[in-house]
């Protein structure tokens, strides 16, 4: 089987560690079938990382990552104004791509993999060359809809259209099939781990080896600083648990466009010296960072099913969370604490009683195979369609 993938959600250039939960399965994927993947990137991302560092894209802006070809279109828009627009801007920047690729690949499945514009594209491309697409929702890409009208149609249209589509959650699924989508063609797939990566391990040990120091309970948050994160309510959370005369170190793992704004509010809160930011960081460096945190925290306002959850309660680091989206649902894998959302007085309540808990035992997630055996499935089910109406 030929598998097409098209995603903004993949490492690249500008953004080595983003995707992390699209690299494996596709990694995976890629061992079993043949795989091709189009990375379209922002024309200002890449912009601003050519300008602030020694970025340099491959010959052709196309190479081999993790056995995989990838192609790495610039996708052009402009910015700030006429957004109902920019999934007409995104299908032009991609469409000469993609016909190549569906040439030279001869693709029996087309996979896009977040809801618009990338699956809306993959649709209208696909059918333009005859073939099958499945999208892949993650949840603020469908969640969030109500806050762009141009946005919630497309998507809408592009997944009643869509062959199938994946849902990582099971509220995911009752959210597709709210915008009218077929409830045959919708499949839940939860996300897995990297088993390899994420598992137990000594604390100390984590601790020696990432040079941290201190009995302050250590905390730690890994994710994009957006707004849809919810982070300023965790930074009020950690100022109401000093006012508690609990003493916090909050670990920020991740890059995005709050980072200067978060470093003013944590000093305008009296706690800039109890937060760190690291950046964002490899896979492979993220694990003794759960190991070594006292408590993971996530403080989202919107989710679908966080894959740093899985990852955390795979390494057995409790955590806290708000009760949204998908969340409830993976609860049971680590000693977990659900609190309301917007509410940073109930996340101090979390926390504190997180930390006076003795950690135990915690049900390990499922790895990433599993969960790329039903993708596997899926795909050869909708390729297999296609094949048997063209032999009619």
């Amino acid at each position: 089987m030929r598998v097409l993938v098209m995603t903004n959600l993949y490492p690249s250039p500008v953004y080595p560690t983003r995707g992390s939960f699209n690299r494996h399965p596709l990694r995976l994927l890629g061992q079993r079938h043949k795989v091709r993947v189009i990375v379209p990137i922002g024309w200002t991302d890449e912009w601003k990382a050519k300008r602030n560092s020694e970025v340099k894209f491959p010959k052709d802006r196309r190479q081999e990552y993790d056995g995989l070809d990838v192609e790495y279109p610039r996708y052009l828009f402009p910015p700030r104004i006429l957004r109902s627009w920019y999934g007409h801007c995104f299908l032009a920047s991609v469409r000469c791509t993609f016909r190549r690729a569906v040439e030279e690949f001869q693709p029996d499945v087309v996979l896009a993999s977040w809801a618009y514009p990338d699956g809306w594209a993959g649709v209208r491309l696909a059918r333009e060359s005859g073939l099958p697409v499945v999208v892949k929702v993650h949840g603020s890409d469908v969640k969030l809809l109500g806050l762009y009208p141009a946005r919630l149609r497309r998507t809408a249209e592009a997944l009643r259209s869509a062959d199938a589509v994946i849902a990582v959650s099971r509220d995911l699924v009752e959210q597709v099939s709210a915008l009218g989508v077929d409830s045959q063609k919708v499949r839940l797939i939860y996300n897995g781990v990297d088993a390899q990566v994420f598992r137990p391990g000594d604390k100390d040990a984590a601790r020696k080896r990432l040079s941290v120091t201190g009995d302050s309970p250590l905390l730690l948050f890994v994710g994009n600083l957006f707004p849809v994160k919810g982070i300023d309510v965790l930074l009020n959370a950690l100022a109401n648990l000093n006012a508690s005369g609990i003493s916090a170190r909050l670990t920020i793992i991740g890059e995005g466009q709050l980072r200067e704004a978060l470093e003013k509010q944590g000093i305008a809160l009296g706690i800039g010296s109890q937060m760190t930011f690291l950046g964002s960081l490899p896979q492979e460096r993220l694990a003794d960072w759960y190991r070594a945190a006292d408590l993971f925290v996530l403080p989202s306002r919107s989710e679908g099913v966080p894959n740093v959850l899985l990852e955390a309660s795979a390494c057995g680091c409790p955590w806290v969370a708000s009760n949204v989206g998908g969340i409830p649902e993976i609860a049971q894998f680590g000693q977990s604490c659900l609190v309301r959302p917007e509410d940073a007085s109930d996340m101090a309540r979390g926390i504190r009683e997180s930390l006076s808990r003795p950690v135990g035992s915690a049900i390990t997630p499922r790895s990433w195979e599993a969960a790329v055996d039903e993708l596997e499935e899926l795909l050869r089910s909708v390729a297999q369609k296609r094949d048997a109406a063209l032999a009619q």
